[in-house]
């Protein structure tokens, strides 16, 4: 009986599987996370240029706002970004901004998005209640030109 007992504590059939159970999920999550930390890092990416395009556009002469955001918004959407239109795009003109030992009047381009993570946010969702749980990130990005 003794024997019995002792060779079914050996027994290591089925250790695999268990090992496999205990680290798939982690292995799978770590694996997500790296992709939607990589796309958001596309995303924003895409932002910051998008805003540079808006400045540059922003410090000619007689340039209107709604250019300067048709711009932006349009340099979104050539980068694939999943709406662009939810983009808030704010244009601060005759700023001033430091060069060397003096000021000059500048042109302020700032653009916020929401990003939506697509796997994490939902899954942070099920994991954890709460009002921000889950919620969009919003990304930020300015980008200062001086006028000409």
């Amino acid at each position: 009986m003794m024997r019995i007992m002792f060779r079914r504590v050996r027994d290591e059939r089925g250790q695999a599987l268990i090992e496999a159970a205990f680290t798939l999920p982690l292995v799978l999550l770590l694996s997500v996370g790296v992709f939607e930390f990589g796309r958001a890092f596309q995303y924003w990416q895409v932002l910051t240029n998008a805003v540079r395009e808006g400045a540059r556009i922003a410090v000619l002469p007689g340039t209107a706002d709604e250019a300067v955001a048709s711009r932006v918004v349009a340099y979104l959407e050539g980068g694939q970004l999943a709406a662009p239109g939810s983009a808030t795009v704010v244009i601060v003109r005759n700023g001033e901004m430091s060069i060397g030992t003096g000021t000059a009047s500048a042109s302020t381009v700032t653009v916020s998005y929401p990003f939506e993570f697509m796997v994490l946010q939902p899954v942070a969702r099920l994991v954890a209640s709460g009002s921000t749980v889950g919620a969009p990130l919003t990304m930020t990005a300015s980008a200062t030109m001086r006028n000409e």
